[in-house]
């Protein structure tokens, strides 16, 4: 748990959860959802998976390039992309993570220490560490 809370985000859903529609209270997000087509919808909208991706990302590129540079490593041109996969498990579903980690001027070996102390102090897979599979790739 944060010592200090220093920014809290709110967002709504209203509708049909998953086939529905969200809000943030900034008015920044403001669209419809939809299940996607791959889970029997339309796949005419966004969807949970994207957003969380998109924020995952996100935060684990910041997490990475802090890391990198207080080891004076060069990120230039350096990427984060997040797979966010959703299905069955038991009677409920799951998640699952891929992140593709592009550092192109740092070696591999070093890129995976750097990827591996981002994910020690990202806030994302600290939330997920233990819940949700993650799989760290260097690309």
């Amino acid at each position: 748990m944060p010592e200090k809370i220093l920014y809290t985000a709110e967002a709504r859903s209203t509708g049909d959860g998953r086939n529905g529609h969200v809000t943030s209270s900034d008015g920044r997000l403001d669209f419809d959802l939809a299940f996607p087509k791959e889970m029997g919808g339309t796949g005419e909208g966004s969807n949970p998976e994207q957003l969380f991706a998109a924020g995952y990302a996100a935060c684990f590129h910041s997490a990475l390039r802090i890391t990198a540079r207080n080891a004076k490593a060069d990120v230039d041109g350096s990427t984060v992309t997040a797979r966010v996969g959703i299905g069955p498990d038991g009677p409920a579903y799951g998640l699952a993570v891929t992140l593709l980690i592009h550092l192109p001027n740092v070696p591999e070996e070093t890129a995976r220490k750097l990827t591996e102390a981002a994910h020690q102090v990202c806030p994302y897979s600290r939330a997920t560490h233990g819940n949700i599979m993650v799989d760290l790739q260097i690309v």
